[in-house]
């Protein structure tokens, strides 16, 4: 279910949820393993669906996806809810630059920064409130957070 919804608003957000410049929408959920460490594959498969629609080829379906289970993984780690949305933040603004400024001949530091910025807005400023909310209902939703 995490994955299909992952997809969706890629798709939905498609204008800006992909290229140097992005915020993605469905990073807000990548706070999820932070209550529920199932949804770390859920990410993954939504990611590699998202980055096969996207068309920047394999290197982003296999790396950019790579870096979603690497940053779900690290989240459902943290202590903190407030360090929750950072292994994405982190993780994507360094990894995905790595491919993303050659692709789109930009410099790799702007480009971490493009990433990192979007990353930042879908993870802190939409996905912390929806963490908070999860983990006030944690007992009512059935979650471990």
């Amino acid at each position: 279910m995490v994955g299909v919804i992952y997809l969706i608003l890629n798709i939905v957000f498609a204008p800006i949820s992909y290229g140097p410049i992005q915020i993605r929408i469905a990073e807000a959920l990548t706070v999820l393993p932070f209550v529920e460490s199932s949804a770390i594959i859920g990410l993954f498969i939504g990611c590699v669906l998202a980055n096969i629609y996207g068309g920047l080829g394999m290197v982003d379906v296999i790396g950019g996806s790579l870096c979603t289970l690497l940053a779900a993984y690290l989240t459902s780690k943290m202590k903190n809810p407030k360090l929750a949305p950072l292994p994405p933040v982190l993780i994507n603004a360094l990894g995905v630059s790595t491919y993303l400024h050659l692709l789109f001949d930009l410099p790799y530091w702007i480009t971490v920064g493009y990433i990192g910025i979007g990353e930042a807005i879908a993870g802190y400023i939409l996905g912390y409130p929806l963490l908070i909310l999860l983990i006030k209902n944690k007992k009512r939703l059935g979650l471990r957070g």
